[in-house]
């Protein structure tokens, strides 16, 4: 999928955004949108995740499923996931768990979920007009969850990039 094309890694996009724009007539831009015009209407919010991993050596079977959610508010973390069922047949002694914890984000951490109520979509609102602006005159494409400040089921987000890079090829 990939052949022919220059593969970057490890490479921040805010930090090189001249020199990368300059290799590619269309830019698609899938990091949080307040960052790319940094934060000058404000931070919008986020929440972030912690990631404890655990391997439970004579455990065999956890929790029977490779992800479950917990939404009660008396539970310290948000899910569990048990990464041998995502390889059905793994016979194994052992099993490895990662527990989730939400928490607050702030500028330089990871943001992973968008906080969408009445302020934060207002700001973002205001994002996204110069976001327009930034298409116009640059082909800057935002998507994605932190792009487009909107959470967004896999089967969803998939579809949204298939329909784009039909678009635009």
């Amino acid at each position: 999928m990939l052949e022919g094309c220059e593969l970057r890694l490890n490479c921040d996009y805010l930090e090189n955004r001249a020199e990368l724009n300059s290799l590619a007539e269309n830019i698609i831009y899938t990091g949080s949108i307040d960052a790319y015009f940094n934060y000058k209407l404000g931070a919008l919010e986020y929440r972030t995740i912690k990631f404890e991993h655990e391997t439970l050596s004579h455990t065999d079977n956890f929790q029977g499923h490779s992800v479950i959610n917990y939404t009660d508010k008396d539970t310290p973390y948000t899910r569990i996931i048990e990464h041998k069922h995502f390889y059905p047949g793994l016979e194994t002694s052992s099993t490895v768990i990662t527990r989730e914890y939400s928490s607050e984000w702030n500028i330089g951490q990871e943001c992973y979920y968008p906080v969408n109520d009445v302020k934060n979509n207002s700001l973002y609102e205001q994002y996204s007009r110069l976001a327009d602006l930034e298409l116009e005159r640059h082909k800057i494409i935002f998507g994605g969850r932190l792009g487009e400040y909107k959470y967004y089921d896999m089967n969803i987000i998939i579809e949204r990039a298939l329909e784009l890079a039909e678009n635009l090829l």
